[in-house]
């Protein structure tokens, strides 16, 4: 019977995997903190309704959400040194585009597309926010900077804080197809690895694993950090004891 598959070599090959998993990380963090940024700044517009910059913004979003994020990196990898080309053209310079490292055509590519997902969840969470606490806020004599960085934004974060950790999880999983850019992340070094034994199903699985732990990594921190930062209920006992002490004073 032939050898169709090798158990043994899925996990034996998931150390060499984990030689690129620092390409992984740093694609991850370098696009998730632009694309959190850039996301925060077009939910404020949309917000805000600033005029102009709300109709470019929703034709920005729904491009970005409505094409793959294969071919955003495409895009991004052949259309950048295009426009360098025309820019170097017009302005009679003389820039090395051959000396652009590629990640950061990926970077860009990611990072915008994550800033599309990002924005329309941080506009939810802000909008989700009980306008009685702002106007209560308000009434106080606070000012309008204050009631965002004392009510609104605080809130804002621990309803945004789910769907951005999970768009966080599909970033990762994104940066997978970064070797359209010509990076060598986990999933380029595990098919150029598996191009020498032929063993692909056994390097995919290994690269599933990895990428499973991630994510499960990932789904408990997020859930750590949903039990510290929201906010505790009152026990029953609590409850119990106002509302005696609330008969008592009547």
């Amino acid at each position: 019977m032939p050898d169709l598959f090798d158990i043994k070599l899925v996990f034996t090959q998931i150390p060499q995997l984990l030689a690129y998993l620092p390409v992984t990380l740093e694609l991850t963090a370098a696009a998730g903190v632009v694309g959190l940024i850039l996301g925060f700044l077009i939910a404020m517009i949309r917000v805000k309704r600033v005029p102009v910059l709300y109709q470019i913004s929703t034709v920005y979003i729904s491009f970005l959400r409505g094409t793959p994020i294969i071919v955003q990196l495409y895009i991004s990898y052949f259309g950048i040194p295009i426009l360098l080309k025309y820019i170097n053209y017009w302005n009679g310079t003389n820039f090395d585009i051959n000396g652009v490292p590629p990640v950061l055509f990926a970077i860009l590519a990611l990072a915008l597309n994550q800033s599309a997902f990002m924005s329309e969840i941080i506009r939810a969470a802000i909008t989700a926010v009980d306008p009685g606490q702002i106007e209560a806020a308000e009434s106080m004599g606070m000012t309008p900077n204050q009631v965002r960085m004392r009510v609104v934004f605080p809130q804002a974060g621990i309803i945004a804080l789910p769907g951005l950790m999970n768009s966080l999880i599909g970033l990762i999983k994104g940066t997978s197809l970064a070797f359209v850019c010509a990076v060598v992340e986990m999933t380029a070094a595990g098919q150029i690895m598996a191009g020498s034994s032929y063993r692909y199903f056994e390097m995919y699985c290994s690269l599933a694993i990895i990428y499973w732990i991630i994510t499960l990594i990932l789904e408990f921190l997020s859930s750590l950090l949903e039990k510290k930062l929201s906010i505790p209920q009152e026990s029953p006992a609590l409850k119990q004891a106002t509302a005696q002490e609330v008969l008592a004073n009547d």
